[in-house]
């Protein structure tokens, strides 16, 4: 088992948010063994937890919140602490959104690296998946196998679109999220793009920070990091959904075409189907870590 992380000295990053346009600050900050991922609004006074039960919206991203304060799109930084190993942190932010810098999560690992990463003095238990869990969404699906490790398969289907199918399965590790992930940009489409602005979002999507099709071609000029970028993208997000439990999941993850909403729904499930699976804690006693003190865990 891996002992607890956090980060060796806090830090910070700023930009404008994807769906607001709203310039915002956050800092990370280092936080004590068993303290977990934890969101301070500090414009408004409230603080929460990156857990399911603290999703609110999952429209376009994921949101998270309470009723005095949200933040909106954070999969891209729970990805890479995810990702990274990071298990306790405070993160303060001053908006309402975390900014999307150039859309994908590299900028952000860059920092965490830099910053350094320190190994805590308590193990941190995870998941371990015991019979596979199967969700069925409408257009989409969701399901988890027993594996050793963290790996997860995604298939994307773009129905006439030249995109056509992409699909990429990867063992998650530190490594490869850097090197396969983590440059993995936001994409739409152009025709989507009125639509989303007329609904109050995108407000401050550019192609700086997204990468636009139209139904023939890649309108960024710079074209794409890579020729897969799109099912990378989707692993990404994936990656910062699933790590809404507060633990880590060792197991297979195979995703089709699934999205926010259908991510946090599997989770919901994956949690209710207790048969399925066991928390690992050889060296934890369950009741003196306040990492696993959510109802929802039991």
């Amino acid at each position: 088992m891996r002992s607890q992380r956090t980060i060796k000295k806090e830090l910070t990053f700023e930009g404008l948010g994807l769906h607001t346009g709203v310039h915002t600050k956050v800092r990370l900050r280092p936080a004590s063994v068993d303290t977990g991922i934890v969101f301070h609004r500090v414009n408004k006074n409230a603080s929460f937890s990156a857990q399911v039960g603290s999703v609110i919206d999952t429209a376009f991203a994921t949101t998270i919140g309470n009723e005095r304060a949200r933040v909106r799109t954070v999969e891209h930084l729970l990805a890479t602490l995810s990702a990274l190993s990071i298990h306790n942190l405070n993160i303060e932010v001053d908006g309402p959104e975390i900014p999307i810098l150039d859309g994908s999560a590299i900028q952000i690992a860059e920092l965490i690296l830099s910053a350094g990463i320190k190994k805590q003095k308590k193990k941190m238990p995870y998941i371990r998946i015991l019979a596979p869990i199967v969700l069925e969404d409408t257009h989409s699906s969701v399901a988890i196998y027993p594996y050793e490790g963290r790996k997860i398969t995604f298939r994307l289907f773009f129905k006439n679109h030249f995109l056509g199918e992409q699909s990429m399965s990867l063992d998650l590790s530190e490594d490869t999220f850097i090197q396969e992930i983590a440059s993995a940009r936001t994409f739409g489409f152009l025709k989507d793009v009125e639509y989303l602005r007329a609904n109050g979002l995108a407000k401050g999507g550019s192609l700086d920070n997204a990468v636009i099709f139209s139904a023939t071609h890649v309108v960024n000029e710079s074209g794409l990091r890579y020729a897969d970028e799109c099912v990378r993208h989707k692993i990404l997000d994936s990656i910062g959904d699933f790590s809404l439990i507060p633990l880590p999941i060792e197991g297979h993850i195979v995703a089709d075409k699934s999205g926010h909403t259908t991510n946090i729904r599997f989770l919901k499930k994956l949690l209710s189907c207790r048969e399925c699976w066991e928390i690992a804690n050889d060296e934890v006693e369950k009741e003196a870590c306040p990492v696993l003190s959510y109802s929802y865990i039991y």
